[in-house]
């Protein structure tokens, strides 16, 4: 079955279909960034689909792209994938909480944010499924996790047009249809 919040695909992908992009992280990166996530998630690598949502949020777009942030997306891949039937998932929040505290390079602030907001939607998500976060990392290093209320308003800060809403209304689903 595939995502209704990701862009419909005929074919299996390959990894060219972002690596083409090169440097350039406009809106037909955005856009493969999802078809390519996807095409993963229908092949049974919910793990592979999840790394490609990353790659869509690295996007800078100019305009209102013609799919959303895919934030609702996630948790619709996280509510089918947690149970490890549609194949490897990983440790999702685990994951969300090392991409936000290892990011760096172009935009790093607002995509740490958004890794945050992830971070909350997986744990919200996933919650009773044994997924758990990096508890040796946090005391190891000293990490602090922003709240959602806090992720959320710098993401309504830093974050494009309309970012912060489907956030929440990821949450809202998030909250409201766990499996």
């Amino acid at each position: 079955m595939p995502c209704p919040w990701l862009p419909t695909v005929s074919e299996r992908l390959e990894p060219s279909v972002t690596r083409r992009h090169g440097k350039e992280r406009g809106a037909a990166f955005y856009h493969d960034a999802l078809c390519y996530a996807q095409s993963q998630w229908l092949h049974g690598k919910p793990a592979q689909a999840i790394l490609q949502l990353n790659k869509a949020w690295m996007a800078r777009l100019d305009a209102a792209p013609e799919f959303p942030p895919p934030y609702r997306a996630l948790v619709w891949l996280l509510h089918r994938a947690g149970t490890g039937e549609f194949g490897f998932v990983g440790n999702p929040p685990r994951h969300f909480q090392h991409l936000a505290t290892r990011m760096s390079g172009p935009d790093a602030v607002v995509r740490s944010c958004r890794a945050w907001i992830c971070f909350h939607l997986a744990t919200v998500a996933m919650e009773g499924m044994g997924y758990d976060r990096d508890g040796v990392q946090l005391a190891r290093e000293g990490i602090w996790i922003p709240g959602w209320d806090q992720a959320l308003q710098q993401l309504r800060h830093l974050g494009g047009p309309g970012e912060a809403g489907e956030a929440e209304a990821a949450m809202a689903v998030a909250r409201t249809h766990r499996t």
